[in-house]
């Protein structure tokens, strides 16, 4: 059940919260890497889910380019789902291997929403202090950008029937210069070239799973794209050989935003899921990774 804009406002505004402990997974230098070019079709938003859990975006290694990935992480009710989501993306740990942030963590940070599906991020300077070029820049500021939509949307705090606009001020004030390359201030929008292409939902990295069907969720960007996927086992020497492979088809129908399922009957081991998008015309092959247990 969606809150009134005037309840979200009075539990949000003015939410300062205390920092944590860094555990800074690095920003690769400038130049080393280009922000993925990704079919712009949709940028859906999340829907509602359990209060136990916050979407948090990543960026995560997408072949030789970067795009931004989503993980569920604890939700320790500390603080207002929006708040716990960025700051999470901003002082911990991804649980993929694959995924990084170059934000920082701030002395600062609050959220608070309006009655025009707007919410405000302000935030600490202390939370930039990254070297970025321009194109990873734009990339993080849309991860900021796709955390707080996500928080807002999956709480129930905003109607994700319409279109979520967020502000970033920078301690209190617009027009500060993010990582001295992407002006802030103005209300922003999802970037559904941003995104990457292909990536698995469940089961998240290192997830122990019951034998027999497991099944694994995921999305694509495009619509009832054509995907593949393949099964490694691991072995004790950490060696991994093809177990099983097949094909699936991303949903087509509107809404679902191009999700995919499929479920295989696995046995006690240690394994790693590949999907990949075939290349489309003007772009390459994406594929996402994950590895996980059977017990």
């Amino acid at each position: 059940m969606f809150v009134s804009a005037l309840a979200a406002a009075l539990l949000l505004n003015g939410c300062i919260a205390d920092g944590g402990t860094v555990e800074q997974a690095g920003a690769p230098e400038a130049g080393q890497q280009q922000v993925q070019n990704t079919p712009s079709s949709n940028a859906p938003l999340e829907t509602t889910q359990a209060s136990s859990k916050v979407p948090v975006y990543w960026i995560g290694r997408n072949g030789s380019g970067v795009a931004l990935h989503r993980e569920f992480r604890d939700n320790p009710g500390t603080e207002n789902p929006i708040t716990t989501a960025l700051r999470t993306m901003m002082t911990a740990k991804p649980l993929d291997h694959d995924f990084f942030t170059p934000w920082q963590e701030p002395g600062d940070l609050a959220t608070s929403i309006s009655g025009k599906n707007v919410v405000t991020v302000d935030v600490s300077r202390d939370a930039f202090n990254s070297n970025l070029d321009a194109g990873m820049a734009r990339l993080a500021v849309q991860q900021l950008v796709y955390t707080a939509t996500a928080a807002a949307a999956s709480s129930g705090l905003i109607d994700s029937g319409q279109q979520i606009q967020v502000v970033i001020l920078v301690d209190g004030h617009r027009d500060f210069m993010a990582f001295g390359q992407v002006k802030l201030g103005a209300p922003m929008v999802r970037d559904a070239s941003m995104v990457a292409p292909v990536w698995i939902i469940d089961p998240q990295e290192d997830l122990t799973l019951a034998s027999g069907p497991v099944k694994f969720n995921g999305r694509a960007t495009i619509e009832g794209a054509k995907l593949k996927w393949q099964i490694f086992r691991e072995a004790a020497n950490g060696e991994k050989a093809l177990y099983l492979d097949g094909g699936t088809t991303a949903s087509s129908v509107t809404g679902q935003g191009g999700t995919f399922s499929f479920t295989v009957g696995l046995g006690t081991g240690r394994y790693e899921l590949r999907v990949t998008l075939p290349a489309q015309a003007g772009e390459m092959a994406s594929t996402d990774t994950r590895s996980f247990n059977v017990r």
